[in-house]
This record gives C-alpha cells, structure tokens and sequence, in this order.
C-alpha cells in the first residue's frame, strides 16, 4: 500500500498558517521553559515508622521545611509518616536499590545491615548524656554514619533517641533479678537480645505494630525503649511499671539512599546536609521536653515509676564486651567510645 501526498485544505490549512514560525518558537520556548522547571524541581521521598506528634517526626518536619528556602524551592522532602511505607528494615531495603529517598532508623536495626553499627546498641556503652552527644558529634560518630556506604545506605546525622528502659505489665522491675523467667520484647538485634539475657530475661522480638497487643494478651511481659515512645504508643495503658535503668542510649539514624544521594549536586547536598545539620538541634530540643512530658503524663495515668540501682544491671553485662574480642573493628570501636569518656565530662556538643 502507497501512501500520497495531499494538499493541507481548510482548517488544516488554517492551522498550518497559525503555526507559523514566530508562533512556532514562541511555543516551543513556552515548552522548553515549562521542562526546565521541571528538571529543576527535584523531590526526595523520606519514610519513617513514627507518629506525626513525636519529636523525630517534627524535626523532620523542620526540615523539608529549611530544605525548601534554601533551594527556593528547586529541593523539596516528602514525608511519609506512620509506617505508610513499610517498617524500619523495609524501608532501608528499599533505599538499598534507590526506590526510597531517605529514611529515620534505630541504630539497632541498622546492625542488621551494617554490623559495625551494634557497637551503639551495647548496654551502658555511654556513661552520660555528655558522652554519648561527644561519641556522636566527633569522630566516631563521622566513621560510624559512612559505616553504610558499601551497604548503599549514606548516614546524614543522629537524632536523639533518649535511654531505653524497661516496663512491665504484671509486676515491677527493682532489680536484674526480677527479670527472671519474664518474656521482654526487644528489636531485632542481637545485641538487644544478648542484653535482655545477660539480666536474666528472655527476649523476644515483636514488631513494633504488634507490641500493645503482645502487652496485652501476655505474649510478653513487658519491653523497653524509651519515654516518649513509651507514651506515644500507649503501652502505659496496659503496662504499669516504668524502671528506669536507662540500659542503652541507642541513637535514631537519618538515613539517604547512597544512588540518591550520588545524584545530588554539590549545591544540593549542600542544602540538604545545613537542613539536617539545623533539623538534629531542632530535635535535641524537642526531645528533652518530649521526655519531660512524657514522663509526667505516664505518671498521671498511674504508672509507677522506678529508679533502681543502676550499677546492679550494668555490672552484669560487662562481659559483652569482651566478647567481641573476635569482631575487631567493633572492639576497636568500644575502646574508642570508653576512652571518650575522659573528654566529655564538661563537654556537651
């Protein structure tokens, strides 16, 4: 079959001659202005497990806000709170291969990917809210957030993620002895695992989702983290007892897929890194008055709280540390926190 040639007749005609060349370019400007817009418009998915009320959230919040005035725009974040994405190892998956942008993290999940990173998780690693802030805020913290590269998870910064301490729902924790023979959810982390043991508990992993029923229905007896996330949740209303040992200080991670972020200009990067620099203050703030209200509006709702002798629970897992004799980049990392120490009395970064 030949196809032929005809004449433009009528409106055809009459739309040729309206697309003249002067039209034409001035289209065809219109066009090429409207894509550069678009190419300079780029946006970062960042998904997370939290409520939109905690401190984490908000500090988020902060900022894709900053993000956005120091790009005029052409950088923006949009935030998936809630688990809307999935949870915390399923979002780090999907940073993996670049389908996600960025994500919030507990240290003691990403052990789960990069192993270096449970040295954080270690029970009573930090002496003090200054020691754990100087680890974080120097060197050791700089090597620890570039842990994940060859994992393609690019560390930004650490949020503050408070202590974590157990409660329970059928009786109180006084001592490490009273953890015998009950059920503790923990993460899933071995060294969380180790730890719960080294007291005499027996850990169990829950996810997050299910934990208040867990509480509950007596799946557990009891879990631990933190005071915010201890009220936030509402674990209060089925667990009564809140000891405070403070075990762990285990930092949040905000975490940015490592193919994303190697398509960052340096400009953007530079926006991106002073946002998240401005946002971990902004948190820091946020958190202490979250744990002071927290603790108060627990309190309220007729839980006990406790303030054990700390010492009897970190004397028992003093052996952990030793034991990782065998991984020596992690007790190298160990020394290097413990000798910290001597630094941050009067130092808070």
């Amino acid at each position: 079959m030949q196809y032929t040639k005809r004449p433009l007749q009528g409106g055809l005609l009459k739309l040729a001659q309206l697309f003249s060349t002067p039209m034409l370019l001035l289209a065809l400007l219109l066009v090429t202005t409207s894509c550069d817009k678009i190419k300079q418009t780029k946006e970062i998915k960042l998904a997370h497990t939290l409520d939109i009320t905690h401190p984490v959230h908000e500090a988020m919040e902060f900022m894709a806000k900053r993000v956005k005035e120091k790009s005029g725009g052409k950088l923006t974040i949009d935030i998936y709170p809630n688990s809307q994405l999935g949870t915390e190892r399923e979002c780090l998956e999907l940073l993996q291969i670049g389908s996600l942008g960025m994500t919030k993290v507990s240290a003691a999940v990403m052990e789960g990917f990069s192993p270096n990173f449970k040295v954080l998780s270690l029970p009573y690693i930090f002496k003090d809210k200054a020691h754990y802030f100087d680890v974080l805020g120097g060197d050791i913290g700089d090597d620890l957030l570039l842990q994940g590269e060859k994992y393609w998870l690019h560390g930004l910064t650490f949020y503050d993620a408070g202590s974590r301490s157990f409660y329970s729902t059928k009786k109180p924790i006084r001592t490490p002895g009273d953890l015998a023979g009950m059920k503790i959810r923990v993460q899933d982390s071995k060294t969380a695992i180790d730890m719960v043991q080294s007291f005499g508990g027996s850990a169990t992993p829950v996810s997050w989702g299910e934990l208040y029923t867990g509480l509950q229905q007596g799946v557990v007896d009891g879990a631990e983290n933190n005071a915010p996330s201890f009220y936030l949740s509402r674990h209060y209303e089925v667990a009564k007892y809140y000891t405070l040992n403070d075990h762990t200080m285990v930092p949040d991670i905000l975490m940015i897929s490592s193919k994303v972020w190697e398509d960052l200009t340096e400009q953007e990067k530079k926006w991106l890194t002073e946002a998240v620099e401005e946002s971990a203050v902004v948190q820091r703030k946020l958190w202490a008055e979250a744990e002071k209200e927290a603790l108060e509006a627990v309190k309220k709702a007729g839980v006990e709280i406790i303030n054990p002798d700390k010492e009897a629970f970190s004397k028992l897992v003093e052996p952990m540390y030793e034991g990782y004799k065998s991984e020596p980049e992690v007790y190298e990392l160990i020394q290097r926190i413990k000798a910290a120490e001597n630094t941050s009395a009067n130092s808070v970064k």
